[in-house]
């Protein structure tokens, strides 16, 4: 791509028609936007974002015509008749493991009352009620105590969450909601900070290597359709962003295209911030620095999202696909550690559900069942297994050991290796 040169994409079906008309405006308004502001709008924009719209007529493009199919709820989108699926959505068992987990965290902490778990964008809430229903089962102790906040910006995911969270709404306390981690005090939070899956869904840059200098990719709009402009960097916060990957010895070819997600380190900025003792579990699909940025992802990471279909066109079906890019953990753990949390270690999902005992689980299963298949998905190397990774960072204890990270799949300096 030329500087300032647009390239055009050929949508078949450009997307929520609101949608796409209201970023056209913005566009034609002030110029070309960043593809992080393009990928905001198209997920979280207030009205018509992919997240936060309650229901869509889908449209679908066949043989050359719009064919409206039947509304979609946002609690539609997610699970295996959506367009993707979690972890949450395949077997309980990771809710179960983390439950076990925190209680390991709630004696290191000395059983304070309340202990609060923070969970950051929960999705349709699966993880939150199967974790409260292991908790209320396995100690009365632990969940008299429990306080379980979901941070949503997002209505029609808490609604969602509310659903499947009705059997403990009536416990005044128990379950709680926030807009924002703006809204609690620094230092406010003892227990857990969790998400899962959240990470990879922030708005990226996206940025190329041309004539051996970073460009920044804007969206622009022309002929009713979304194309691509190069520019010179939107922030400094991007140059210091590679900058610190040259520390690491990273340095992107002539032609090399990838995402820097900003909003990834400020989020972990909030996170230290509120967390006054306890431990953080980010949970997502992701890689140390040097394999994220390795010759091998010469096009970076970007993915977009619809009926279990992955593609790499984020200029169709605007606000009504999913859009994600793999995580930088390196990237986390450095932010976090300049903020005040240490690294209790780093892991992938299947390590980290054999440390907490998921093989009794196994045992007990009828090989061949229906739950057996289910759970299997979870610990496959070549699947979620190894795919999904687990960082665990910690404030205001000595190096606690935790079980969940007892099983080291990693070699050496995990975060300054390939994973």
């Amino acid at each position: 791509m030329m500087m300032g040169e647009p390239v055009l994409k050929q949508p078949t079906n450009i997307g929520h028609p609101r949608l796409v008309a209201a970023i056209a405006a913005e566009i034609q308004a002030s110029g070309p936007i960043t593809f992080a502001h393009f990928m905001d709008l198209a997920l979280y924009h207030p009205e018509f974002g992919y997240y936060t719209h309650t229901n869509d007529a889908v449209a679908e493009h066949t043989a050359g015509e719009d064919r409206i199919g039947p509304d979609r709820t946002c609690e539609d989108r997610i699970g295996w008749s959506g367009d993707f699926y979690t972890s949450s959505d395949v077997h309980p068992a990771l809710s179960h493991a983390l439950a076990r987990q925190v209680r390991q965290i709630d004696d290191l902490l000395g059983r304070p009352d309340p202990f609060t778990v923070i969970e950051m964008g929960a999705g349709k809430g699966l993880l939150a009620r199967d974790f409260l229903a292991a908790s209320e089962k396995d100690s009365a102790s632990f969940f008299n105590r429990l306080r379980y906040v979901l941070v949503e910006r997002s209505q029609a995911m808490q609604a969602s969450q509310r659903a499947h969270l009705a059997p403990w709404m009536n416990a005044q306390g128990r379950v709680s909601w926030l807009d924002g981690l703006e809204e609690l005090a620094s230092g406010s939070v003892t227990g857990v900070m969790l998400s899962n899956e959240l990470v990879d869904a922030f708005p990226i840059h996206r940025i190329t290597i041309g004539d051996g200098e970073p460009k920044e990719i804007f969206v622009d709009y022309q002929d009713g359709r979304f194309c691509e402009r190069l520019q010179p960097l939107s922030t400094p916060a991007l140059s210091d962003y590679l900058q610190r990957l040259a520390q690491l010895e990273i340095t992107l070819p002539e032609g090399y295209k990838t995402e820097i997600n900003l909003d990834a380190l400020a989020w972990m900025k909030h996170v230290a911030r509120v967390l006054g003792r306890g431990v953080v579990i980010t949970i997502d699909y992701g890689h140390t620095a040097q394999d994220l940025y390795g010759p091998d992802r010469r096009k970076g990471t970007l993915l977009c999202y619809h009926r279990q279909m992955t593609s790499e066109t984020p200029y169709e079906r605007v606000g009504r696909q999913d859009m994600t890019a793999h995580v930088d953990f390196t990237s986390l753990a450095a932010v976090g550690e300049d903020a005040g949390l240490r690294v209790t270690g780093f892991t992938n999902q299947m390590s980290f559900l054999m440390g907490l005992g998921v093989e009794q689980l196994i045992e007990s299963l009828e090989p061949g069942s229906a739950e057996f298949q289910s759970l299997i998905q979870l610990l496959k190397p070549e699947g979620m297994g190894r795919t999904f990774k687990i960082l665990i960072q910690h404030k205001g204890l000595a190096s606690p050991e935790l079980d969940g990270i007892r099983f080291k799949p990693f070699f050496g300096s995990v975060l300054a290796m390939k994973s």
